[in-house]
């Protein structure tokens, strides 16, 4: 299963950069430990644009995360099994970040190399995200696809190399990732570790 992780699973606080914004979402802990337990690989795919706007290296971006996931797991949630994220960005401050990637979503090359390092089943995965592009990730790396209505769904597009197709839709929307979990389960049947996501 891949997760966007601001918007999802934290509180989407707008290029975070300290981790004293870090705000775990209601429902999370549970839904996470749930999905872990019917034997769902965890992994969490995240632009990150503060690193191309040079607010923060990629090093900061990484023990960030390790910081969300610490408060996760004091929480009761299990460990997350990945982390990758996008630093690119196509109007990048910092030009070596300024390119026109495979992995920024709505592109899928990061689900893609989720799923490649984590040995996931892509037919059998879901993508779950706040935002259209997250939706158009999942699409286009052929998972089943969750939007979170976390209020950021309303927002302005994100910045992407080409247009998004309005008319694109996830296959379920829900409120919360507890949401996202019950229809998730509902719809993989028995899950088994490593072969479903």
């Amino acid at each position: 299963m891949l997760l966007d992780r601001d918007g999802v699973l934290i509180e989407d606080v707008h290029l975070l950069v300290d981790a004293s914004r870090i705000r775990i979402l209601p429902t999370v802990v549970e839904a996470l430990d749930r999905l872990h337990r019917a034997g769902l690989v965890l992994v969490v795919v995240s632009n990150q644009p503060v690193v191309a706007r040079g607010l923060l290296d990629e090093a900061g971006v990484e023990a960030l995360q390790r910081e969300v996931e610490r408060r996760l797991v004091d929480a009761g949630a299990p460990r997350l099994d990945g982390f990758f994220y996008c630093p690119h960005h196509p109007n990048a401050t910092l030009p070596a970040y300024r390119r026109d990637c495979d992995c920024r979503k709505p592109r899928p090359g990061m689900l893609l190399r989720a799923a490649a390092e984590h040995g996931l089943e892509l037919g059998a995965s879901f993508m779950v995200g706040d935002r259209l592009t997250d939706v158009a990730a999942g699409r286009a790396a052929g998972v089943r696809t969750v939007q979170v209505l976390s209020g950021k769904h309303q927002a302005p597009p994100i910045v992407t190399a080409e247009p998004l197709d309005p008319d694109l839709r996830p296959d379920h929307r829900c409120q919360t990732l507890a949401d996202a979990a019950d229809w998730i389960l509902a719809s993989s049947g028995s899950a088994v570790r490593g072969g479903s996501s």
